[in-house]
């Protein structure tokens, strides 16, 4: 008999891997639902957090204006995607813009977006800025929109770096991890890297492309990009550098982030957005509950119908 493995390694073999759960929950020593139950316990519901009308539910903050300013009308829910445009702006002066998911904060979840980069870089983005063109990012495990400051560039989080190839048959990989304000453990050591790169291939040309990051808590998060396994670390927490201007006292220094808000950027690139969903991986753990579900990995007993 396999040995039984953690809820969070079961969780994200079964996710990676997509083998019929109960094969591969046999093959882990991961428990199994019981026969029978009111819903199907390995049925994925997804939370669209974006409803592909409107952007209720979320809020903008750019560098120097107070929360809800959607700056140069960026941020806007135009044919059914979510999209970030410049073709309002004249000029870049270093007004990096987030858009916050406000509804809840995350611990344990999967999100996923499918983008593609359209367009070119904000006018007066100077050579500094190369770096910026074809990037975006999803800013995961992130610190409330309410606790940023005014001046502040980029929010205190994990970002899950999303990069377009540039067509000159270099390699770029998408599904990094950047980090503003945080660091993360690989390889058993604290890694104070400011970008790591993932496994990923290069994506040129305005193509779709999906990205998921499974957080676990503050335990391990992974990337994946096209359902291939690009990047793992662990203990996300906060410390480093790589942002600015933040409030008094919340930038605490080697303290572990077990969850927050999904943001996505404005960082100088046209981009679209036409899925933004979340799959919460805390719930009802109770195989007799009628909303019990396989993948869950945290229990919220409170969550649970009979």
């Amino acid at each position: 008999m396999a040995a039984a493995q953690s809820p969070e390694a079961c969780l994200l073999n079964s996710y990676l891997h997509r083998a019929a759960p109960l094969l591969l929950a046999a093959a882990l020593g991961c428990a199994s639902a019981p026969r029978g139950a009111a819903t199907d316990p390995d049925a994925r519901e997804w939370v669209q957090l974006f409803d592909g009308r409107s952007l209720d539910g979320w809020a903008p903050k750019f560098k120097g204006y107070e929360l809800g300013v959607n700056f140069n009308d960026t941020f806007r829910a135009e044919d059914g995607l979510l999209k970030v445009r410049y073709d309002k702006w004249s000029g870049f002066h270093g007004e990096f813009g987030h858009i916050f998911y406000t509804k809840r904060p995350f611990s344990y979840y999967v999100v996923a977006v499918e983008y593609r980069f359209v367009g070119e870089q904000v006018a007066g983005a100077g050579p500094e800025l190369s770096w910026a063109i074809r990037n975006n990012g999803i800013m995961a495990h992130s610190q409330s929109a309410e606790s940023m400051g005014l001046n502040q560039d980029f929010p205190i989080s994990l970002e899950v770096q999303l990069l377009g190839g540039l067509g000159d048959g270099r390699s770029r990989t998408t599904g990094n991890l950047c980090t503003p304000g945080t660091n993360v453990v690989m390889d058993g050591k604290l890694d104070t890297r400011h970008c790591i790169n993932s496994r990923s291939k290069t994506y040129d040309g305005d193509q779709w492309v999906r990205v998921e990051a499974i957080a676990l808590g503050d335990s391990m998060i992974t990337h994946v990009v096209n359902g291939d396994t690009v990047l793992t670390y662990y203990k996300p927490q906060m410390g480093g550098g790589a942002v600015s201007d933040t409030k008094p006292g919340v930038l605490q220094e080697g303290k572990l982030i077990p969850g927050g808000y999904i943001t996505l950027q404005a960082e100088t690139a046209p981009i679209d957005f036409r899925k933004v969903e979340v799959l919460d991986l805390e719930g009802c753990m109770d195989r007799k509950a009628s909303n019990y579900k396989r993948y869950f990995v945290k229990s919220n007993p409170a969550a649970c119908r009979y």
